[in-house]
């Protein structure tokens, strides 16, 4: 689908203000394909016109995708956050693998892939 409706949700964990970073440039890229981007960082206010959460436990809507661009130990204490959320599937980017949380998707049977955010939008794929 070319431009899906606003309505599916993307979270961006991880997102940076700075343009120099994959995690800006993917919040960027989703939300110019037309998806509800929530970034989040715990310090950053925006990034460009997208108002930024401080935390997971601001989310309170159906995820579809929950894009992840943190390391295994900055996200596992987000695990039972994560899970709270029940997104229909987590991407891990390059450099945000963890085997706990994969274990934890597993046994709740969410879907997830290693893959990059920005190849599958930008071959159509996400």
């Amino acid at each position: 689908m070319l431009h899906p409706p606003r309505d599916r949700c993307v979270v961006v964990l991880g997102a940076s203000p700075k343009p120099t970073r994959y995690s800006y440039q993917a919040v960027k890229a989703l939300d110019q394909a037309g998806y509800r981007v929530l970034p989040v960082h715990p310090k950053a206010e925006r990034i460009d016109r997208i108002a930024v959460l401080a935390s997971l436990s601001q989310i309170h809507e159906p995820v579809d995708t929950l894009t992840l661009y943190l390391g295994e130990e900055r996200s596992r204490g987000m695990i039972d956050d994560i899970l709270r959320l029940r997104p229909r599937r987590v991407i891990f980017n390059p450099g945000s693998e963890s085997a706990e949380l994969e274990r934890h998707l597993k046994d709740q049977h969410i879907p997830f892939e290693h893959a990059c955010t920005l190849v599958l939008l930008r071959t159509h794929q996400f």
